[in-house]
């Protein structure tokens, strides 16, 4: 993307933080996986947001006093014996090209800088990104980095910025967008390649191949999460990702998978006879939850609340379920479907911010209701990627068949 789009992040987010400020963020690093081997780096979502850099251990310093906003850069300097052997680092133009930050300086005079602003008084505040997933995860560098400062500045305040550039992330740009959409095409075009593709006898990791393999032909580096590929009574658990289960011509196939572009992702479910034919029992349950996939993506619109939305989901599904036989009273439903009716999408696939909060022009959830019947090995899940516009909704991926009639007529072909 243009770097006038991580220009636009930064300012919007230093609008946002107090005067005589400082904000730092981190890239991160490759985690060891074993031995002398790591797994593969990606960058701090948050750091991308406002840099556009992927390289790991650089710091975005940005600093705002009396009014003005003030932005350094530091990266590694250039080691050219290592380079030989894991390949060229970000160079100073190349930094200041990709993030649009005039003031580039190296990572080793980083601690006098800050050390400059902090015993001057020119900051009273430190902000850092202090996202923490549970009580008993294991400190990040930005935790370790909040202990060092206070040890060192006890007078400097340090202050949580995750929330703020969270609430900023739930609102995309039209690039942002633009680079889910392409995302959302290389699946589309990955998903109907396996289901061209499906035949009675494979295993579910063989069909899930199809989808790698467009993938990586099309450039995509990584992908939004591990796939599901779940066939008959697997489908019945929610994060199924063996996939190392015989297709039966019986069954139903479920793919829960997503492309990755530039960091931006897709997701997508649908479900799928693997002989091409729906069974009557399973064209019932399918088209029970296509049903709730419609309504709820026709309640979307700015002002609508996710949380009401939600609630009326879980009603709606509890209907279907009644219809089907599955319970008698609406609060029974969880036995058949668990889980919330979709999430917040972008740079991450379950995307931060607040999350039953109101819609807004320029969100993008998804919506994925489903019926998950274990003992009738029936497992349906039916998901789109759903962008708010100023006047209702655009269902980005609406290119991927979901009506029986459709997903039969192209798996004969």
């Amino acid at each position: 993307m243009n770097n006038e789009v991580f220009k636009k992040n930064r300012k919007n987010l230093m609008e946002l933080l107090e005067d005589n400020s400082l904000a730092i963020f981190f890239a991160g690093n490759a985690v060891q996986k074993t031995a002398d081997e790591q797994y593969s780096f990606t960058p701090n979502r948050n750091f991308y947001y406002v840099t556009g850099i992927d390289e790991e251990e650089h710091i975005l310093l940005l600093k705002k006093v009396q009014g003005k906003v003030e932005e350094t850069l530091f990266i590694k300097r250039p080691d050219l014996v290592m380079e030989k052997w894991v390949g060229k680092t970000i160079r100073e133009n190349e930094a200041k090209e990709v993030s649009g930050v005039e003031n580039v300086k190296f990572l080793d005079e980083f601690k006098a800088a800050l050390n400059v602003i902090f015993t001057s008084g020119e900051a009273e505040n430190l902000y850092l990104d202090l996202e923490r997933r549970s009580f008993d995860a294991s400190s990040t560098q930005r935790e370790k980095f909040a202990a060092e400062v206070t040890a060192l500045y006890p007078y400097v305040r340090i202050r949580n910025i995750y929330n703020i550039i969270s609430e900023l992330r739930l609102v995309k740009s039209p690039e942002e967008i633009e680079e889910m959409r392409k995302a959302i095409k290389i699946t589309i075009e990955a998903v109907e390649t396996l289901m061209k593709s499906s035949r009675p006898g494979m295993k579910e990791f063989e069909l899930e191949a199809y989808f790698d393999f467009i993938c990586k032909q099309r450039g995509v580096k990584d992908l939004a999460f591990n796939t599901i590929a779940a066939a008959g009574k697997n489908a019945t658990i929610l994060h199924y990702v063996d996939n190392n289960s015989e297709m039966k011509a019986e069954d139903l196939m479920l793919f829960d998978l997503g492309a990755q572009v530039n960091y931006y992702n897709a997701d997508i479910s649908r479900t799928f006879p693997v002989d091409g034919k729906f069974r009557d029992r399973q064209r019932e349950v399918y088209e029970s939850v296509l049903s709730v996939n419609k309504a709820v993506i026709e309640m979307m619109k700015p002002g609508a609340n996710w949380g009401k939305i939600n609630e009326k989901a879980t009603d709606l599904l509890a209907e279907e379920c009644i219809k089907l036989g599955l319970i008698k009273e609406k609060s029974e439903v969880k036995k058949y479907y668990f889980h919330s009716i979709g999430h917040s999408l972008g740079l991450d696939t379950h995307d931060v911010g607040k999350r039953w909060g109101d819609l807004k022009p320029g969100m993008v959830f998804t919506v994925e209701p489903g019926i998950y019947i274990e003992e009738e090995g029936i497992g349906v899940r039916i998901e789109d990627d759903v962008l708010v516009t100023e006047n209702g909704y655009e269902v980005l991926t609406k290119d991927m068949i979901k009506e029986v009639e459709d997903i039969e007529n192209f798996m004969k072909k």
